[in-house]
């Protein structure tokens, strides 16, 4: 089951900075990056100023760690400052060496009053292993705050504010949309509202500006495709397949997509059975509110028996893909036309 995220470990870091009183260590991560690149630059301006920040802001990278050099980091005094900031990129404590965790535990048990520590994590999974409990314990003493993806009520909220900053208003059902042809991360949708702004001539914003400049991602048309299938538009169904291998989409990684969805409706579907709601499916995968909702709403539409011969469906596609000399297209077509077969009955 999917970890919750800590929102305490979040407000305590914005009081920190609002007070001027940063810890001494954190740990920064999560999907959102949008929000740990605005923390870990809000903490810095808590932190640092701009005269003084070449000596006393230090960044460490996969490319320059080096243990003793990290240690003197956070031993150096500030110069002409109260403190310094060290900032570590994508390091594993727990995938170090057994002597250099050793010393990272003892810089991490004694950091320094006039230091701020801050780990961050963009690509590299955050994974603290409890059973090297000497390092989990010295990591845990500071502050672990993990930057999640929004739920959809404050992903519109904050559209509406980006828009308004360009002079433009969208309504809510518009800003659903592009949660839902995004990723919904705030880092990719603060690149389409600037993109949709300055594409849109009118004072507010329409369906036809977004879909103009904004390219839906794969999960999102395939979701649409399932949709098609669920409400019996067989036909639209094929025509969105269509349009995705016109995008250069690999069939491979669209019968991925396909794949992942159906397997997320199905739990849906057995969730439903049992009288849960979206938050289980949420807790499940580990996902926002909205994704959650709209597999919930097409389990609705397929009963447990489809699901089922659907999987069966692209496990065995899978393998004519991987073994055999058909076309790929082909494949897929084909695959959709026995999905709608199923589902009919």
């Amino acid at each position: 089951m999917a970890k919750q995220p800590d929102n305490d470990a979040l407000q305590l870091l914005k009081a920190d900075i609002k007070a001027g009183t940063p810890a001494n260590l954190y740990f920064f991560h999560g999907e959102e990056l949008f929000l740990l690149h605005h923390y870990l630059q809000q903490l810095k301006n808590a932190v640092l100023d701009e005269l003084t920040e070449s000596f006393n802001f230090h960044r460490f990278t996969p490319e320059n760690f080096e243990m003793r050099d990290f240690a003197d980091a956070v031993e150096n005094l500030p110069m002409m400052a109260e403190r310094t900031l060290v900032q570590v990129d994508e390091i594993d404590p727990f995938k170090l060496n057994e002597d250099s965790r050793s010393k990272l535990i003892e810089i991490l048990s004694d950091i320094p009053d006039y230091c701020t520590v801050v780990f961050t994590y963009e690509t590299t999974p955050w994974k603290p292993d409890k059973r090297l409990k000497k390092l989990y314990d010295a990591v845990s003493k500071g502050q672990i705050v993990e930057f999640p993806k929004q739920n959809q009520r404050d992903l519109v909220a904050w559209i509406q504010r980006h828009f308004m900053a360009q002079k433009k208003r969208i309504p809510p059902e518009l800003c659903v949309y592009l949660i839902e042809i995004t990723d919904g991360t705030m880092t990719s949708l603060a690149g389409e509202i600037k993109k949709i702004a300055a594409f849109s001539g009118a004072e507010t914003v329409c369906k036809a500006d977004i879909d103009a400049v904004t390219e839906p991602v794969l999960d999102a048309v395939v979701f649409r495709m399932t949709d098609q299938l669920g409400v019996g538009d067989y036909t639209a169904a094929l025509i969105t397949l269509q349009k995705l291998l016109k995008m250069q989409q690999e069939p491979i990684a669209i019968l991925g997509a396909v794949g992942g969805h159906f397997r997320r409706i199905s739990t849906a579907r057995t969730l439903l059975d049992h009288g849960r709601n979206y938050s289980e499916l949420m807790k499940l995968y580990g996902i926002a509110d909205y994704p959650a909702k709209k597999a919930m709403d097409a389990a609705r539409r397929f009963s447990q028996t489809f699901c089922t011969k659907a999987s069966e469906l692209i496990l065995e596609t899978d393998h004519q893909m991987k073994t055999s000399f058909d076309d790929s297209h082909r494949l897929l077509e084909l695959l959709i036309l026995r999905l709608a077969g199923e589902a009919k009955v």
